[in-house]
């Protein structure tokens, strides 16, 4: 194969679990011209994966798929029209799972990640493993998120502060705002702490005393370059914990154990030295268990 187009094209959290895919994809067809087709947000950090040699956005390429002569595509998240698009693109090596149209693949296997037993990093190399035959048990994955961020110093200021992303997509995943900003005072005020709020949100946030507040202030890029800074990031369940991985950072991820195919199990952050907190409701984790595991990260407890 000398063309392979890989299709993620949901949200930018789930598009970083497929790097290790992407590599394990590189290193079995080192001369093929890997491309990527992402949402239009998901582009420019797209970019940035080293083993990426063209990133299209899906709504834009969809209708030309057959110009670029793809020998195979693989389908991360699968949709009947991604299915159905990459079949009248005649596209010979066809990889993704046996639901939506399934029946227009090569190459499929049961979708059972809503099982959550494992991580999704590794349901993305199962998937890949139809084409490259390479079997992987969790224990020795050592695959990594990475991104090639472009050099910057525009966020040095922040260098070994602790960021707080007090959002989530999904609210039944959501520790309670007020929460995070206690935890953000306690660590400023009893640690010494230099705490940056990030992330994302329609809802009004208003400006708390004592913070850096980078919200709705970054790009991805940026933003994974503020988490470049910092020694930590504090969040639930949500992209930036994907993000502060990809770069190298520690997370303490704070999320629900009880929600079948939506625990840390197959949504934690990926890699060593992180921190999960689970529990069957968010409500029970209190700030003081969050600040005590903080307190024991930064070695002072």
């Amino acid at each position: 194969m000398k063309n392979i187009l890989a299709i993620r094209n949901d949200r930018f959290g789930e598009f970083l679990l497929i790097i290790p895919a992407l590599k394990v994809l590189k290193e079995e067809y080192p001369q093929v011209r890997l491309s990527l087709a992402v949402s239009a947000q998901v582009k420019e950090l797209a970019s940035l994966i080293e083993e990426v040699e063209t990133v299209f956005v899906w709504d834009e390429i969809k209708n030309k798929l057959r110009r670029q002569r793809f020998d195979c595509c693989v389908v991360f998240n699968p949709t009947k029209e991604a299915h159905l698009k990459i079949f009248l693109a005649g596209i010979p090596v066809r990889v993704g799972y046996n639901r939506k149209w399934g029946f227009l693949l090569t190459h499929k296997i049961l979708d059972t990640k809503y099982l959550g037993n494992r991580h999704e990093v590794i349901c993305n190399l199962e998937l890949v493993g139809l084409i490259t035959k390479k079997k992987f048990l969790s224990s020795e994955i050592t695959l990594a998120l990475t991104l090639r961020l472009p050099e910057t110093e525009k966020y040095d200021f922040l260098k070994g502060a602790i960021a707080i992303h007090p959002f989530t997509s999904d609210l039944v995943k959501q520790w309670p705002k007020e929460r995070f900003i206690e935890l953000g005072r306690r660590l400023v005020n009893e640690l010494g702490e230099k705490v940056v709020l990030v992330g994302r949100s329609e809802e009004t946030f208003s400006k708390v005393s004592g913070f850096i507040e980078l919200i709705n202030k970054t790009t991805l890029v940026e933003l994974a370059q503020v988490l470049k800074q910092c020694k930590l990031l504090v969040s639930c369940d949500s992209g930036p914990v994907h993000l502060a991985a990809a770069v190298g950072k520690p997370v303490v991820a704070l999320f629900r154990n009880d929600l079948m195919g939506k625990t840390a199990k197959r949504w934690g952050p990926w890699g060593k030295g992180h921190i999960v907190i689970e529990d069957s409701s968010l409500e029970n984790i209190t700030v003081e268990e969050v600040f005590q595991r903080i307190k024991e990260f930064v070695g002072i407890a």
